[in-house]
């Protein structure tokens, strides 16, 4: 792994898979760039922290994909995909990157 911490990186996933399905207008392309950033985030968390933290927050940033999309209808997809992000980076930090 790099030494990009794992809450950069997930963070960067839901923000980036976002920006790349609405810009291209290919939402399966951004399920991509969201997927990618999920596996690499995923790999550091296992790697850094264990299997059940990494299994966690795994559930955590799907959690978060999911629940961006009921809280964009009420605050809007920009500010929502924000929100959701922060949320799954300051998980990750919390339980994995603060640890160094």
């Amino acid at each position: 792994m790099t030494g990009v911490p794992t809450s950069v990186i997930a963070a960067t996933g839901l923000l980036g898979g976002y920006a790349v399905a609405r810009w291209t207008k290919k939402r399966p392309l951004g399920g991509v760039a969201l997927a990618a950033a999920g596996a690499v985030a995923a790999k550091g968390w296992q790697e850094k922290a264990g299997n059940a933290t990494a299994a966690a927050l795994s559930g955590a940033y799907v959690a978060a994909f999911a629940g961006s999309h009921p809280l964009a209808k009420k605050i809007g997809a920009w500010p929502s995909v924000c929100a959701v992000a922060g949320g799954i980076a300051l998980a990750s930090w919390v339980a994995v990157d603060r640890r160094k």
